[in-house]
């Protein structure tokens, strides 16, 4: 994998730049669709690719292990084959569900026990073991096996549970580098900053991060239940650290102004579920605010969806068609909001990389977190 700054204008931490991998190239800042289980909800791929332009995707390394399960994945020739996405691709180690299955799992210095939630079957992830199954996957860009406390977690949690990560992120980077692709293509390996809300821990961590030298970084364990000032604050001190050359994952974020605050603060790559999940609840993000598809007042406006939107859903349809599928509990509801959903995240980023581009990012960002929180 390769990185290459192009802009980073005064007055701003944001920068444009450009991933190489060898299944495409990446302009950053990038956000990137959540494929939890190799499919984005409701989405086809001609849509992700044609429509939403989709640059790369995610897939987890929890799920995809337990079904379809690594035999047929090896047996596939990896993801990219198995589900036809050509595309670049990024596995989460799966840190964060074993996480959100605390009532289900112990760790331990070995790994992170764990029962199935599908079967509730006994299973083991080891930060060599999730370097293996992300092999056999055959992501662009893998995770190390990670805790991720929660945002609320005090000190004395805080600091044991990195001082736990960083001991895994060791044995993960060696397994890492002595082991190879299957596919005849190289994968690259970033490490995870953890240290909850506690700017020591942070510091910490990014600077353990940064002495590993990998292609990338990823900073995890925030939009978990701490206030937004203190996400971005932290942020920011990670950031102050990290390598500048790098590329910067803020994994799991967010909403639309997150991402310009991220963007703002020197991020280059984000994912959430949220423009596909909240897209099914009918919540519309766009240029002009947040619709909630299911309000009365949408019954008879026949306007387009969003016009002058960055999908073709926008114009076809119109908000009272729209609102009419969603009370009806239509599917096709669902598919509209998501397509919306995530061709107005990726045309929000398109937007940001013009401006850092055009040198006048900090004007346009000010002017556009306004309009997107606002409520329409």
């Amino acid at each position: 994998m390769d990185f290459k700054v192009e802009a980073s204008p005064a007055g701003t931490n944001a920068r444009a730049g450009m991933i190489t991998t060898a299944h495409g190239e990446i302009p950053t800042p990038i956000f990137m669709p959540v494929g939890t289980v190799g499919s984005v909800k409701g989405v086809h791929f001609s849509e992700l690719r044609d429509d939403i332009n989709a640059k790369i995707i995610l897939g987890n390394t929890y799920h995809l292990y337990l079904r379809p399960g690594l035999d047929i994945l090896r047996q596939a020739g990896g993801l990219h084959k198995f589900n036809g996405w050509e595309r670049p691709i990024l596995t989460d180690s799966g840190g964060f569900q074993v996480f959100s299955l605390s009532a289900n799992r112990k760790l331990k210095e070995e790994g992170a026990y764990f029962r199935s939630h599908i079967d509730g079957s006994k299973h083991l992830f080891t930060p060599e073991g999730v370097v293996d199954i992300q092999r056999i996957i055959g992501a662009d860009i893998m995770m190390a096996l990670d805790e991720c406390p929660p945002g609320t977690s005090d000190y004395d949690y805080a600091k044991k549970s990195l001082a736990l990560t960083l001991r895994w992120l060791k044995r993960g980077w060696d397994q890492y580098q002595s082991t190879e692709g299957l596919y005849g293509y190289r994968q690259t390996f970033f490490p995870i900053v953890q240290g909850c809300v506690y700017p020591d821990l942070r510091r910490e961590a990014a600077k353990a991060v940064a002495d590993f030298g990998a292609d990338g970084n990823a900073i995890g364990g925030l939009a978990v239940g701490e206030p937004t000032e203190k996400m971005y604050e932290m942020i920011e001190i990670v950031n102050d650290i990290l390598p500048a050359d790098k590329p910067r994952y803020l994994m799991g974020v967010g909403t639309p102004a997150n991402i310009l605050e991220a963007i703002d603060r020197g991020v280059d790559m984000m994912d959430c579920v949220m423009p596909t999940r909240n897209g099914r609840n009918g919540m519309l993000f766009t240029r002009h605010g947040i619709m909630n598809m299911r309000n009365k007042k949408w019954a008879d406006d026949f306007s387009p969806l969003d016009e002058g939107g960055a999908s073709i859903v926008d114009e076809v349809y119109s908000k009272a068609y729209v609102r009419h599928l969603f009370v009806s509990n239509e599917l096709l509801a669902m598919q509209i909001a998501s397509i919306h959903n995530l061709a107005f995240y990726l045309w929000l980023v398109g937007e940001a990389r013009r401006h850092i581009l055009a040198g006048d990012f900090p004007t346009w960002k000010a002017e556009m977190v306004e309009a997107v929180t606002r409520r329409l």
